[in-house]
């Protein structure tokens, strides 16, 4: 006769995350997507420092949140509007007709751009400049 065991349960030996998960859900920070991200311009770009002053760049935005974003200028960690149709490269076939301006912000400290599209909390990152004029004329 066979006996039935008891199946034994383990215990979780990491403790549980300190993610306050209401305090999460309310911050008001960008989140960035690479999804629709275009090569134009990055493709040919040679430069580290470049990508890691964009990198850094993103870091402080997402530190900064929508409001103090909102609040700067445009030329410092604020953004702009441009309408579409001054976009050289072909646009992404997730922005439709409707789509009327796309948003701008800085990608490094010499002003060279990084441009797509908001909706919420989301900006959804479709061309980084890397040459002034490969993206739209300055």
């Amino acid at each position: 006769m066979s006996k039935k065991h008891k199946p034994i349960k383990i215990k979780n030996v990491l403790p549980e995350p300190s993610i306050n998960k209401n305090k999460i859900t309310e911050e008001d920070y960008p989140i960035f997507c690479f999804r629709y991200l275009s090569d134009a311009s990055i493709k040919d770009c040679k430069r580290a420092d470049f990508f890691f002053e964009f990198l850094m760049r993103l870091k402080k935005l997402s530190e900064l949140g929508w409001k103090e974003i909102r609040q700067s200028h445009r030329h410092s960690f604020g953004l702009e509007k441009i309408p579409v149709e001054k976009i050289h490269p072909q646009l992404p076939p997730c922005i439709t007709p409707e789509v009327r301006h796309l948003h701008i912000f800085r990608a490094t400290g010499n002003n060279l751009p990084f441009i797509g599209l908001e909706i919420q909390k989301v900006f959804r990152v479709l061309f980084i400049e890397t040459n002034f004029g490969d993206i739209y004329e300055h």
